[in-house]
């Protein structure tokens, strides 16, 4: 299982599954500009590595997720004036996904306790959400006299409805699990254990369907949400057509035809 140690972020790669940790527990996983470049850095490679099919995105320990951005480096950087707040915060796209990352492999979100303002925003750049029975949500950024700026005003309307979405951002208020499971920002609640296997579970159900097929699917559906329908359904049969002259395309009637798990290799 190779793993790469990155200083403030741990990633893996099982087989067919690429995750990335935040490895930050003492301080609640909370992102500072050097842990989005890795984060960047690690979630390029799993794009760009054709052996991975879907990722993992978590953080260490049981008590967060991530607390969001890390308010000492925040201050830091704002006491030394904006051209330092602006050389720092460059570097790479918030949580290094959040932004100017495009990739159309599944990304899960393992969330394991608090989920908190950036952390947040991260976890709604993913596709799909388990949490934690314990996982704490808000986008608290208007208390501190700012806006979330890492894709919540945009993400969260798009995931729950408009009013509660509205509601939760202007008054920063917090939101347990069940919460966000009967809204659907969650797909699933586990208990404290069973977040990373249920992450594991579904990331394997996914590996089990031809990728292309997977990708393309995302793809017209993410398309699909800032477009009219019939602008939808004109990009779905591209999309269809793309994936029907694939090898995979092929291979997976022929499995059903011969009563065998097909060999879906992503091409």
């Amino acid at each position: 299982m190779p793993e790469f140690q990155f200083e403030k972020v741990i990633y893996e790669k099982r087989g067919r599954i690429g995750i990335v940790t935040i490895n930050r527990p003492d301080r609640m996983n909370a992102i500072d500009p050097e842990t989005s470049a890795e984060l960047h850095e690690a979630w390029c490679d799993f794009r760009d590595d054709d052996d991975l099919w879907v990722g993992i995105f978590t953080g260490a320990g049981e008590r967060a997720f991530s607390a969001g951005n890390d308010l000492v480096a925040m201050s830091k950087a704002q006491q030394e004036g904006l051209n330092a707040i602006s050389a720092v915060y460059s570097r790479a796209p918030f949580g290094g996904i959040t932004r100017n990352f495009e990739c159309w492999k599944p990304i899960i979100a393992a969330i394991n306790g608090y989920c908190l303002a950036g952390g947040l925003e991260m976890a709604l750049a993913c596709d799909v959400r388990v949490a934690a029975e314990h996982a704490v949500f808000g986008l608290p950024e208007v208390t501190r006299a700012i806006i979330p700026g890492a894709g919540g005003t945009q993400r969260l309307p798009r995931i729950v409805p408009f009013g509660p979405a509205l509601e939760l951002i202007l008054t920063g208020g917090r939101f347990d699990a069940q919460w966000a499971l009967k809204y659907g920002l969650v797909n699933h609640v586990v208990a404290a254990d069973q977040v990373m296997p249920k992450a594991l579970e579904l990331a394997a159900a996914i590996c089990e369907n031809g990728p292309l097929a997977v990708r393309l699917a995302k793809e017209a559906v993410y398309h699909g949400l800032s477009v009219p329908i019939e602008e939808g359904l004109r990009f779905e049969n591209e999309q269809s057509r793309k994936v029907l002259v694939s090898e995979d395309a092929r291979e997976g009637p022929l499995a059903f035809a011969q009563k065998r798990k097909p060999n879906y290799k992503g091409r």
